[in-house]
C-alpha cells in the first residue's frame, strides 16, 4: 500500500510536471524559436531547467521506493532521462534524498522562473537600459566665451554631435561673448554610455569658422523624467589650460516608445538587435535647412554717401573716419577718408537678405590710427523691415553715442535665379524654362533692369584623386562656390578621395567679367577646414554645356595641387547690359585679405614695373633710331608718314589710329604667347623659396617677443616706427602693383586677351571717330562741360566714377591671366589611367 501510495503520489506529480513541461518542450521548431523574444526565451529556459531538476529528484525517489517492493518502475522519455542523469548529481548534492522532492512555494517559483513584482520592476529597468531614449536639451546661454575676432568679440554658435555626426546646430549670435540662445532640441539616442559632444565655433563669413571650445555631455548619470541643469566647462585639447568660458544647459532624459518595444511583449521569442541610430529624416531635414540657410531672399543695395559733423579723435582736431556695416554674418568696410569731419565716401555695395523681415543693419564709425587700435566714434542701427521694397530710401541716421550722422541710400529688391538643386531638376535643363530665361535676357530687353545682366548655372559633379588630409589616408571633402560676394557650398562626402556631389548651383550675374572661384576643403571636427585645392574660371571663358575637368591649384593659384574637379557651366547674359556694366565701378568683395609685407611680392611688382618701363624704352629707342638714320629705308619711310599725317591731321585720327592698332593685332599679332612667356620669366626670376609672409616685419616680432616690459615708452615708440615703416612698405608695394597692373591691362586690351573687352574698345573707338568726324569739336567740349557742371545738381548723391579706369579694371593683368589660365591634365596622373589594367 505504501508503495502503491508512493507510486500514485509520484504519478500525480509526474502528470503535473508533464502537463507543465509538454507545451514548453514539445515546440522545438527553429522557425517558432526565431519568432520569440529574448525575455520569454530565457524565462522558458529557466522553467525547463528547474522542472528537469525536480523531475530527476522525483524519479530517484520513486526508484528508491520501488526497489524493495514489486511496484512498476517509472519510465522516462529519452530526453527526460538525459536531463535527469545530468541533474542527478546536483540533486543528490543539494538535498540528500527524498526530502527535497517537494520544494517550498517560494523556492519552487524561483526555480521555475516565475518572477515576483520586485523582480519584474528590475527586469523592466534592465530592458529600458537597452532601448531608445529622447534627450531634451535646452541651450540657454554662454558665459565669458573666447575672443576670436579682431574687434575683441566673437560670433558664437553651438554644434552637438553624436557618434561623430552633427545632430543639432544653433543659430549664430553676433558680436557677443555672453550669448543667450534659449533654444530647445530633442535628440534620439540608443546607448547612454556614449556622451554628446558639445562644440562652440565662431562664425566667419567667407572664411573658416574658428574653434572656441568643446565639452562632453554625459548621459549615463541622468535620471528619467527629471530636468537637470548642466554647466559645461569648455576646453581646447590643444590648449587644455586656457579658459574658454562655460555653457548653461538643461537636460531631460525620457524613454522613447518605439515599435521595437511593443513587439517585445509578443509571444514569439525574437532577439532584436538595434543598429546604431541614424535618423534619415533628421539628416534630410538638416540638409534641407543647410541648403535653405545659404539662399538669400532679397538684396539690400546700400550707397554710403557721406558723414556729417563727426567728432574729432586726433590731436589735430580732425579724424580719419571709415564705416563698418554688419547684417547677420555679412560685413563690409568702407574706405578711409583722411583728415576730415565731413567725409565723402560715395561707395555702393550689396548685402544679402536671408530673413524675410530684412534684419537689422548695424553701422559703426571708426577713426583710423596707424600703429595702434582704431578709435570708436559712434554707432547706429537700421531696421530694414520698416523699409518698403523696390524703392530707394534717402536716410540720415544720427549716431547714438555722440554727435554726427551718416547719410545712406538704401534700396531693397527681391532676388531671383539663386538655387541649389540636384542634377535631375536643374533649371536650365528644362526646355521651357531655358527659353524663358533666354527671352528675359534677349536684346529686346536690354534697357530693363540694367543691373540684372544674366544667370549662370554650375553643375558640380565629382572630383578625382584629391589630397588625403586625414591620418586615415582619406578626406571629408566639400566644395565652395563663390561669385563675387555670392557664396554657396555643397554637402560633405565623408572618407572619400573621389567624391560625387551631383549638385547644380544657380547665381545671378551682375557683372559678366566676374570670375567663379571653386574651392575644395576637407571638413574637420575640431578645427577649421583644410584647403585641398582651388580653380578660378572667368565667366567669359566658359563654353556652355561642356563637362570639363579642371586641375586644382594651390592657394596662390601659381601651381598645381593634387586632384581634378569636373564642372559643367552654362552662362546666359545680355550683351548690351554687360557692355554698360563694364563702364561702372566693379563690385568689391566684403572681406578682402589685408596687404602683407612680402619680399617676394615686392620683388615681383618691381620686376613688372620694370618690364613696362623697358617696353616704353624700347619704343622710344625705335623712334630715336629713325631720327638717327640707322636704317635709311626705315627712316625715309617714317619721314614720309610723319609729313603726310601732320599735313592732313584731324582729331578723329587719334581714335582711328587706336582702332587700326586693335584690328592689326587681331590679325597679325602673336604677342599672346610672348606675354605669357614673359610673365613666366617674371615669376621664375623671383626666389622659389617659401614666402614667409607676416603682418609685421621680423624685427618687430623679435623686438616684441624679446622685450619683457611692454609698458616701456621707448619700446612703444620703437614699435610705432616699425609700424610706420611697415605701412610705407605696403604703400610702395601697392603702388607698384597698381602701376604695373594698369600698364599690363592696356597691353592686354590691345592684345585681345579678353575678346569681349577688345570688341567693346573697337565699338567705342568707332563711335568716337564718327563723332569727331561729323560733329565740331567745340560742340563736344560744350556738351562735356555742361554734363560735368550739372551732374551734382541733377543728382546730388551720385557716386562719381571714371569710365576709363572702370573699363580697365575689368581687363585682367598678367598676374591674373596666369591665375585664370587652366592647367593641362596629366594623363599619367588620371585615376582612370591608373585603374586601366596592364596589357601583360
Amino acid at each position: 500500500m505504501e508503495a502503491a501510495d508512493g507510486y500514485s503520489g509520484s504519478g500525480s506529480v509526474w502528470r503535473q510536471i508533464q502537463a507543465r513541461l509538454s507545451p514548453k518542450l514539445s515546440h522545438r521548431d527553429p522557425a517558432d524559436r526565431k519568432e520569440r523574444s529574448l525575455r520569454v526565451f530565457r524565462r522558458g529556459a529557466r522553467k525547463a531547467e528547474a522542472a528537469a531538476a525536480a523531475l530527476a529528484r522525483v524519479t530517484d525517489r520513486s526508484q528508491e521506493q520501488a526497489r524493495p517492493g514489486s511496484g512498476p518502475s517509472l519510465l522516462l522519455p529519452p530526453s527526460h532521462r538525459k536531463s535527469s542523469s545530468e541533474a542527478d548529481p546536483a540533486g543528490s548534492r543539494g538535498g540528500g534524498g527524498g526530502a527535497a522532492a517537494v520544494a517550498p512555494p517560494e523556492t519552487q517559483d524561483a526555480r521555475e522562473g516565475i518572477s515576483s513584482p520586485g523582480s519584474s520592476v528590475a527586469a523592466d529597468r534592465a530592458l529600458s537600459s537597452s532601448g531608445m531614449f529622447k534627450v531634451e536639451v535646452e541651450l540657454k546661454r554662454g558665459h565669458n566665451l573666447a575672443i576670436r575676432d579682431r574687434g575683441g568679440s566673437s560670433d558664437p554658435y553651438v554644434k552637438i554631435k553624436l557618434g561623430g555626426k552633427e545632430v543639432y546646430r544653433s543659430r549664430t549670435i553676433h558680436r557677443n561673448l555672453n550669448p543667450v540662445w534659449d533654444e530647445k532640441t530633442t535628440i534620439l539616442v540608443e546607448c547612454l554610455s556614449e556622451p554628446l559632444l558639445v562644440k562652440v565655433f565662431d562664425y566667419d563669413f567667407a572664411l573658416h569658422d574658428d574653434f572656441m571650445g568643446a565639452a562632453p555631455l554625459q548621459l549615463d548619470s541622468l535620471e528619467l523624467h527629471r530636468m537637470v541643469p548642466v554647466t559645461l566647462l569648455l576646453k581646447d585639447p590643444q590648449c587644455p589650460d586656457e579658459d574658454l568660458g562655460t555653457l548653461e544647459l538643461s537636460v531631460t532624459l525620457r524613454p522613447k516608445d518605439s515599435p521595437v518595444e511593443e513587439r517585445r511583449d509578443a509571444a514569439a521569442p525574437t532577439t532584436y538587435r538595434l543598429k546604431p541610430y541614424v535618423n534619415k529624416q533628421q539628416a534630410q531635414r538638416l540638409a534641407e535647412l543647410h541648403r535653405k540657410s545659404q539662399l538669400w531672399r532679397g538684396i539690400a543695395n546700400i550707397a554710403l554717401i557721406e558723414g556729417r559733423n563727426l567728432i574729432p579723435m586726433d590731436s589735430n582736431g580732425l579724424s580719419d573716419p571709415y564705416v563698418k556695416f554688419r547684417l547677420g554674418h555679412q560685413k563690409y568696410r568702407s574706405k578711409t577718408v583722411s583728415k576730415t569731419l565731413c567725409p565723402q565716401w560715395r561707395e555702393q555695395f550689396d548685402l544679402h537678405l536671408y530673413e524675410e523681415t530684412g534684419g537689422v543693419l548695424e553701422i559703426t564709425v571708426w577713426d583710423r590710427d596707424t600703429g595702434r587700435r582704431d578709435d570708436f566714434i559712434g554707432r547706429c542701427q537700421l531696421d530694414l523691415s520698416s523699409l518698403a521694397k523696390e524703392h530707394t530710401h534717402h536716410l540720415e541716421l544720427p549716431l547714438q553715442e555722440c554727435q554726427g550722422s551718416v547719410v545712406l541710400l538704401v534700396t531693397l529688391t527681391a532676388s531671383a535665379h539663386v538655387s541649389i538643386a540636384d542634377l535631375s531638376v536643374t533649371p536650365l535643363d528644362d526646355p521651357q524654362e531655358r527659353r524663358d530665361i533666354q527671352k528675359r535676357y534677349s536684346l529686346t530687353k536690354s534697357f530693363s533692369n540694367v543691373k540684372d545682366v544674366g544667370v549662370v548655372q554650375v553643375k558640380v559633379t565629382r572630383a578625382e584623386g584629391l589630397m588625403a588630409a586625414d591620418v586615415t589616408g582619406k578626406s571629408d571633402p566639400f566644395c565652395v562656390l563663390e561669385l563675387n560676394n555670392d557664396r554657396l557650398q555643397t554637402h560633405t562626402v565623408y572618407k572619400n578621395l573621389n567624391p560625387e556631389w551631383n549638385k547644380a548651383f544657380t547665381f545671378n550675374v551682375k557683372d559678366v567679367h566676374s570670375v567663379l572661384e571653386v574651392s575644395v576643403f576637407d571638413e574637420d571636427r575640431d578645427r577649421s577646414a583644410d584647403f585641398l585645392g582651388r580653380v578660378v574660371i572667368p565667366l567669359l571663358s566658359v563654353r556652355n554645356g561642356e563637362i570639363k575637368g579642371y586641375v586644382l591649384k594651390n592657394k596662390e593659384l601659381t601651381g598645381p595641387t593634387k586632384g581634378t574637379i569636373y564642372l559643367e557651366i552654362d552662362v546666359i547674359y545680355n550683351t548690351v547690359k554687360a557692355a554698360l556694366r563694364s563702364l561702372v565701378p566693379a563690385e568689391k568683395k566684403y572681406i578682402e585679405e589685408e596687404p602683407k609685407v612680402s619680399k617676394n611680392l615686392l620683388q615681383q611688382n618691381f620686376l613688372r614695373v620694370k618690364r613696362c618701363i623697358m617696353v616704353l624704352f624700347s619704343y622710344g629707342s625705335y623712334i630715336n633710331s629713325c631720327f638717327e638714320w640707322e636704317s635709311v629705308q626705315r627712316s625715309l619711310l617714317s619721314f614720309m608718314v610723319f609729313v603726310l599725317v601732320v599735313w592732313n591731321f584731324q582729331l578723329f585720327m587719334l581714335p582711328l589710329s587706336l582702332l587700326l592698332l586693335l584690328v592689326w593685332n587681331y590679325f597679325f599679332s602673336s604677342s599672346w604667347d610672348a606675354a605669357d612667356a614673359s610673365m613666366d620669366a617674371v615669376f621664375q626670376s623671383v626666389d622659389e623659396e617659401e614666402d614667409k609672409e607676416v603682418r609685421r616685419p621680423p624685427v618687430a616680432a623679435a623686438a616684441s617677443d624679446g622685450c619683457a616690459s611692454a609698458q616701456d615708452s621707448e619700446h612703444r615708440s620703437f614699435m610705432d616706427k616699425l609700424h610706420a615703416i611697415q605701412d610705407v612698405f605696403i604703400s610702395v608695394q601697392s603702388a607698384l602693383d597698381q602701376v604695373a597692373s594698369h600698364g599690363e591691362r592696356i597691353k592686354n586690351t590691345f592684345n585681345w586677351t579678353v575678346p569681349f573687352l577688345s570688341l567693346l574698345a573697337i565699338a567705342t573707338f568707332s563711335v568716337a571717330t564718327l563723332l569727331l568726324y561729323f560733329v565740331p569739336l567745340r560742340y563736344l567740349v560744350l556738351a562735356w562741360g555742361v554734363n560735368k557742371f550739372t551732374k551734382k545738381l541733377r543728382n546730388p548723391y551720385r557716386i562719381d566714377n571714371n569710365e576709363l579706369l572702370d573699363f580697365l579694371s575689368r581687363v585682367p593683368s598678367d598676374v591674373q591671366v596666369m591665375q585664370y589660365r587652366p592647367l593641362k591634365m596629366d594623363p599619367g596622373q588620371s585615376p582612370c589611367k591608373r585603374r586601366r589594367p596592364h596589357p601583360s
